[in-house]
């Protein structure tokens, strides 16, 4: 830390085991040492929400270490701003993605007595904006701050909110008295891929109501129009993952791609929500022209270029549940446009000779597409990517996505091979010609 203004402690040790408390005091404590011994002007760390009137010792042990850490850093002789909050809305966010994992995959949830508990949620954007805004504080200010956005919800009140914005239908939630937080624990570990060392500090902690009793960080950082951003709007965020997935741009209340709302290649495996992909990649012996011609002529007669007793039964199903089918065709035959329908897919994005990605129209419990992209490698060689992306409603939908995965090496595999051939064979005669 030599020669080091700002510091920022983002440190815990919750995954490690049950000895986390003391691995996180000793951390803590010589981070301080270092920091101060170092020069350093201030330290700012985010800590966790503890309930009001409620002894430390009595809290779970993870917010227990939270506070812990906060008292330590507060006590060496560097300035220190601690930061407080509750369930952070963002992708990467533990809370967060227990809230989402378990929302998306249980129409119908038996759940513990703390789904009740009031909690005050703060969206990820407000949260770093308090951290860099900490950086320029007074050196004579050293102190703890409770941070929050507008909006005090139960947790139950979360989930019908992320059922809401996701898209997916009201969910059946039924509190009961007996699910202890190692019974909580387990099944948290059941239904989400968070694992289970870092879900029972977690869903032991949510027995508590953890609301801010004061907005003193406003003094030094304050609050823009629109700012913190409500709980709906940090929602919308946190799952505009979908949407920059290199997917569809429709959700635009976001600034800019790569938003902090979003996941980051060193989260964790289990952050980000569910996001099945398939993807497809071959060198093709032809000019880029060539494959294009055949990506853009895709569909109506010319077919999918694999299994077509799987695409018309695909079809043939759609319609019978009310969906459009295969029977739609295409405007033109060899040239494609944005809102063009293509069979039971519509053209939302076009960039002619590289990109090609269509959104699925048929009757699904989920959202879905399929990219198909040419290019060149490094080595100037033609090369055709192919993706198809399907985003689950519900545990319908994860079902759904299990039980055709084993024909994906069939349908999509056999795609890729067959676009590939078939836009070498058109090119033969030219070649020969040639």
């Amino acid at each position: 830390m030599r020669d080091i203004d700002v510091a920022y402690y983002l440190v815990h040790s919750l995954g490690t085991g049950p000895g986390f408390e003391r691995t996180d005091a000793d951390a803590a404590r010589v981070f301080a040492e270092q920091a101060h011994a170092a020069g350093v002007r201030r330290v700012v760390y985010l800590g966790g929400l503890t309930p009001a009137g409620v002894p430390e010792r009595n809290l779970s042990p993870h917010l227990r270490s939270r506070a812990e850490v906060g008292h330590i850093l507060l006590d060496s002789p560097v300035p220190t701003t601690v930061l407080r909050a509750a369930v952070i809305i963002g992708s990467g966010s533990a809370s967060f993605e227990v809230l989402r994992y378990l929302t998306e995959r249980l129409p119908v949830m038996v759940t513990p007595s703390w789904v009740r508990s009031r909690i005050q949620p703060i969206a990820v954007r407000d949260v770093l904006r308090y951290l860099v805004g900490s950086a320029r504080m007074p050196a004579d200010v050293s102190r703890a701050f409770d941070i929050g956005g507008p909006d005090v919800l139960t947790y139950l009140d979360m989930m019908h909110a992320y059922a809401s914005v996701a898209g997916l239908r009201r969910r059946l939630i039924m509190p009961v008295p007996v699910l202890t937080p190692t019974l909580s624990s387990h099944w948290i570990g059941l239904v989400t891929p968070v694992p289970r060392s870092i879900a029972r500090p977690l869903a032991e902690s949510l027995r508590h109501e953890v609301v801010c009793h004061e907005h003193d960080i406003a003094r030094y950082v304050p609050d823009g129009p629109g700012r913190p951003i409500g709980f709906e709007d940090a929602l919308t965020l946190a799952l505009k993952r979908i949407q920059d997935a290199q997917v569809t741009t429709r959700w635009s209340a976001a600034a800019v791609p790569g938003a902090p709302s979003d996941p980051l290649p060193t989260d964790p495996d289990w952050a980000g929500g569910s996001l099945y992909t398939d993807h497809r990649e071959l060198t093709v012996d032809v000019g880029p022209e060539a494959l294009w011609r055949v990506v853009e002529g895709i569909g109506g007669d010319h077919g999918w270029y694999s299994f077509p007793l799987a695409w018309a039964v695909r079809g043939w199903l759609d319609r019978l549940v009310g969906g459009v089918g295969l029977r739609r065709g295409r405007r033109d035959a060899a040239r494609l446009r944005v809102g063009d329908s293509l069979d039971f897919w519509r053209v939302e994005e076009i960039e002619p000779g590289r990109l090609l990605r269509l959104r699925a129209e048929m009757r699904l419990p989920g959202l879905a597409w399929l990219e198909m992209r040419v290019d060149r490698d490094d080595r100037g060689r033609t090369r055709y990517r192919q993706r198809a992306v399907f985003y689950p409603h519900g545990l319908l939908g994860h079902a759904y996505w299990w039980s055709v995965a084993p024909f994906h090496a069939a349908v999509f595999g056999g795609m890729a091979r067959n676009i590939a051939r078939a836009a070498t064979n058109d090119a033969a005669p030219a070649a020969v010609g040639t």
